[in-house]
């Protein structure tokens, strides 16, 4: 079910729309906003933090333990590039 997180990506304003699931459509632009989300795995997570940058407001992710697998000090880089991230207990 590799297209699961696209349910997580409309929490936060996404048109996404699944066909057959094999192929994903997004329509756009579309403006995002923050939500609560959570990521199932890697590959929602990464497209998670992408889609709360984006969006407005607040958006708070959990399940992050599988971009701390995949990632190395995510948060420090993305600082770097300007972003406000942190985590909540």
């Amino acid at each position: 079910d590799r297209f699961g997180y696209t349910s997580e990506l409309c929490r936060l304003g996404a048109d996404v729309r699944v066909v057959d699931g094999r192929h994903a459509t997004i329509v756009g632009p579309t403006q995002l906003h923050g939500a609560p989300v959570r990521a199932a795995d890697i590959r929602a997570g990464a497209a998670l933090v992408l889609a709360g940058l984006a969006a407005s407001g607040r958006t708070e992710i959990s399940g992050v333990h599988h971009l701390d697998r995949g990632y190395d000090d995510l948060e420090a880089k993305l600082r770097a590039l300007g972003a406000e991230v942190g985590r909540t207990a």
